[in-house]
C-alpha cells in the first residue's frame, strides 16, 4: 500500500454534501473533500483494495489537478497539491502550479515542490539515464583513512542489460521491508539479461554511514552490485523525495519504470527479464 498518499487523504477528509455549486472557498473545499471521500469509500469497500490501488491513485491525482486548475486562487488548490504532488506527472504538476496565484507561488511547500519538477521531468519514464559518480567506500586503513573507489551509475546502467536500481538507506524501515521482495526478484531473474544495483543515499541524515550500509546489506541478503556513501547527489539528480525508490532501466539506459514496489516491481521485471 502506498501509505504516504492514503494517510494524507484520510487526514484531510471531512466530507460535507454541497447541493449548489461551490461559491466560497469553504464550499469549494467541502466539495473537493466530498469527492475525495467518494474515491476513498470505493477503495475501502473493494473486495481487494490492492487490486485497484493504481486506479484509485489516478482518480485522486486527476481530481486534485483539476481542482488546482479550476480554483488556482483558492486555498483548496494548496490542499489538492498536498494530496497529489507525490504521484502526479511532473509536467502536469508544473502546469498546475504555474496557474496558481502569485501569493500561493510564494508558499514554502509550493516552492519546494516546484523546484524539483524540472529534475523529475528530465528523469521521467522514457528519458535517458542521468549519470553520477560516488566515492564508494571499500574499508579503512589502519590510520582510519577511508579506502574508496569511484563508482558510476554508468558502470552498470546502459551496458546491454535491464538494471533495477534500488535507492535506499540502512536507517529506512520501508527500504528494509522492500528488500526481501528485491532479493526474491534477484534470485528468480538475474542473469545475462537482468541485474540489480543498490545505491545507498542519505546515510548521514540519520547518523549512519557506509559501515551501517555494509552491515545492513549483509543482514538482508544483498549480494548484488552496490554503491554506498551516496550522500545527496544520486537522489537529487533523480528528483527522489522518499525512499525506497526503485527504478528499472532498459539495456540502453532508458528509464522504463519508476517508484516500483511489491508486486508492481516483480511484474515489471518479469515482463522484461526473460
Amino acid at each position: 500500500m502506498k501509505k504516504i498518499l492514503f494517510a494524507a487523504v484520510a487526514v484531510m477528509i471531512a466530507a460535507v454534501a454541497c447541493n449548489n455549486g461551490p461559491k466560497t472557498n469553504a464550499e469549494k473545499m467541502e466539495a473537493y473533500e466530498a469527492e475525495m471521500q467518494k474515491i476513498m469509500d470505493e477503495y475501502q469497500a473493494a473486495e481487494d483494495p490492492d487490486a485497484i490501488e493504481d486506479e484509485t491513485i489516478k482518480k485522486i491525482v486527476d481530481l486534485s489537478l483539476a481542482t488546482m486548475k479550476k480554483y488556482p486562487k483558492d486555498t483548496v488548490a494548496l490542499e489538492a497539491l498536498q494530496a497529489c504532488y507525490y504521484y502526479a506527472d511532473p509536467e502536469d504538476l508544473k502546469d498546475a502550479i504555474a496557474r496558481l496565484s502569485d501569493e500561493f507561488k510564494e508558499d514554502a511547500f509550493v516552492q519546494r515542490v516546484a523546484e524539483g519538477l524540472d529534475t523529475k521531468i528530465a528523469t521521467k519514464e522514457g528519458q535517458p539515464f542521468v549519470d553520477f559518480t560516488v566515492d564508494h567506500v571499500l574499508g579503512e586503513n589502519p590510520d582510519g583513512t577511508l579506502i574508496t573507489e569511484q563508482r558510476k551509475l554508468s558502470d552498470y546502467v546502459g551496458k546491454g542489460k535491464y538494471i533495477l536500481v534500488d535507492f535506499w538507506s540502512p536507517w529506512c524501515p520501508p527500504c528494509k521491508a522492500e528488500l526481501p521482495n528485491i532479493v526474491n526478484v534477484y534470485n528468480k531473474y538475474h542473469g545475462d539479461n537482468f541485474d540489480i544495483l543498490s545505491v545507498a543515499v542519505w546515510e548521514e541524515s540519520r547518523g549512519m554511514n557506509w559501515k551501517n550500509t555494509i552491515d545492513t546489506a549483509v543482514v538482508y541478503g544483498i549480494t548484488w552490485n552496490q554503491i554506498n556513501n551516496g550522500h545527496q547527489e544520486p537522489a537529487a539528480l533523480y528528483g527522489i523525495d522518499g525512499i525506497p525508490h526503485v527504478i528499472l532501466f532498459g539495456p540502453d539506459g532508458t528509464i522504463l519504470k519508476r517508484d516500483l514496489r511489491g508486486k508492481a516491481l516483480e511484474d515489471a521485471v518479469a515482463a522484461v527479464a526473460k
